[in-house]
């Protein structure tokens, strides 16, 4: 067995992770923090998790979490900087969750999270986790930087495009919504019930977090810079992206279709739609799948895809195991092959 640490078990992120690493053949979570609630079993907490879960919280112990030979952060930014470093001197790969390592540029990173970034060196080797777009880096990692779910289901739904070369790389429009678990379990008026139930809202129209990393994953696909609109909404349920993806086309006559078809065939998380059909958020809700569908609009030059994921799942933890299985080595869909809620 592959022996697994989780800090920050307590969130939305470190929840998913529990109820799929239960499902894994050859990983065990040998060590699970929290301050809060160190001394609870974790299916005291979560009951979903029971018989599936015997873990129990503890305070984050450097010398604990060194035994392992992975560990997952699923904390607020800020912290897996300062405990990764140490963690991998001692040989424990790391897969971090927050966005302490997706930014490769540390002054970037300080422009958007407003502390410096203080582990430059593991900076450098951090692998981005898409592994659908950087497979072969994440499997030879230490490190690996798990993505933003509004950033994966946005990647997904360009790279083809952007690696084909077929559309232009300034105008680009991704409207994009979320359920309001993307903002997290902590108790906050924004994410009340009253506060979001009937109702529909823009956010972070001047400038999202993900917005720079977004563009970082864009123009490593087509190593170029891309100019990219990128609007969040916020919708009253609780799972999942949906990414409305706008694009021009260089010239017309492109199969879309194909495109994509062929770009993700050997994909098992990435599920693209016959012609004509429109992905739904519910379709892919506990899934680590990314549901695509391409569309040409009526004007023969604008690219519309349609990109829908599970933000806690393949936008967060699913996408993480799925990481992990590839830095250690495991079938790739490990824990992750049950298919998503219905209803």
């Amino acid at each position: 067995m592959i022996d697994i640490g989780i800090v920050g078990g307590t969130g939305y992120t470190g929840t998913e992770l529990l109820r799929l690493l239960a499902q894994h053949p050859t990983a065990k979570v040998r060590v699970l923090t929290s301050r809060q609630e160190a001394g609870k079993r974790a299916d005291s907490l979560f009951p979903a998790l029971r018989g599936f879960c015997d873990a129990v919280f503890e305070v984050p112990d450097p010398a604990r979490l060194a035994q392992c030979q992975a560990v997952f952060f699923a904390t607020p930014h800020g912290t897996a900087m300062q405990m990764a470093p140490a963690l991998l001197a001692q040989g424990v790969k790391v897969i971090d969750l927050s966005a302490d390592f997706r930014l490769q540029d540390p002054a970037v990173y300080t422009q958007w999270y407003a502390h410096p970034h203080t582990a430059l060196d593991a900076l450098k080797e951090a692998a981005y986790g898409i592994p659908e777009l950087h497979r072969d880096k994440i499997a030879a990692a230490r490190l690996t930087a798990g993505p933003g779910c509004y950033p994966t289901a946005v990647q997904l739904a360009l790279a083809p495009l952007l690696e084909a070369g077929v559309i232009e790389t300034r105008g680009i429009i991704a409207d994009c919504k979320s359920g309001v678990s993307g903002a997290g379990r902590e108790a906050k008026i924004g994410s009340l019930f009253c506060e979001v139930a009937e109702s529909f809202k823009a956010y972070g129209v001047p400038g999202h977090r993900h917005l720079p990393e977004i563009q970082q994953g864009l123009a490593w696909a087509a190593q170029a810079p891309v100019g990219i609109t990128f609007v969040p909404h916020l919708v009253p349920m609780n799972r999942g992206i949906h990414a409305t993806v706008y694009a021009r086309l260089k010239q017309p006559g492109i199969d879309l279709h194909k495109l994509f078809a062929e770009r993700y065939a050997d994909e098992p998380f990435v599920d693209v739609l016959a012609k004509g059909e429109h992905p739904e958020t519910r379709g892919v809700r506990g899934g680590n799948v990314c549901r695509l569908s391409p569309h040409l609009a009526p004007d023969g030059e604008t690219v519309v895809v349609l990109s829908v994921i599970d933000n806690l799942v393949k936008g967060a933890a699913g996408q993480a195991v799925q990481c992990f299985n590839l830095m250690f080595g495991q079938p790739e869909t490990a824990a992750l092959q049950s298919p998503g809620f219905a209803p």
